[in-house]
């Protein structure tokens, strides 16, 4: 039978395999947790080492880390799977059928922001759909409360940003 530690990491593989898009931290960490399979830390652990042995990759941004499976750990996944409890792919796939709309729509959606060189502050707005992006929108704001509010109202506001500038653009 498997450590405990690698079946965690295995566990991880398996749910950004099967989910189809990236996950955040969060997500992950709430599978764990509400399953009550280990402790936050122990996530956070499992997650480093994951990062560090590129067997996912990390992209973050100002509030956010999301996390994607390589192609390295598509194939420790497949070689390893078998190590994996039935049980435990069942409860990823009840833990994503319960949330795949709400997580897929958290992760679509993406706002983030940096200091340039001269000062200000340029907030890139994306949305997503299937790994392309939609609309990638980028704003210069002078600071860094507005860039913050720009990245709050992206996440309420996008569909109808985007459904301005495609009425005003398409005429």
């Amino acid at each position: 039978m498997a450590k405990p530690f690698t079946i965690y990491k295995l566990t991880i593989l398996y749910m950004l395999n099967k989910s189809g898009f990236p996950l955040t931290n969060t997500q992950i960490s709430n599978f764990f947790l509400e399953k009550e399979y280990t402790d936050y830390f122990r996530v956070q652990e499992v997650i480093r080492d994951l990062v560090d042995t590129s067997l996912i990759h990390a992209e973050s941004t100002h509030s956010n880390t999301q996390y994607s499976l390589t192609a390295a750990g598509k194939e420790t996944l497949g070689f390893f799977k078998d190590k994996l409890n039935p049980d435990i792919e069942a409860d990823v796939i009840q833990f994503f059928e319960k949330n795949k709309l709400e997580f897929r729509q958290e992760n679509s959606i993406l706002a983030d922001y940096h200091k340039t060189t001269n000062q200000n502050y340029a907030v890139r707005c994306q949305v997503r759909s299937d790994g392309s992006n939609i609309i990638d929108l980028t704003l210069t704001v002078p600071t860094r409360e507005q860039a913050e509010a720009v990245c709050c109202n992206w996440k309420e506001q996008n569909e109808d940003v985007y459904a301005y500038l495609m009425d005003l653009l398409i005429k």
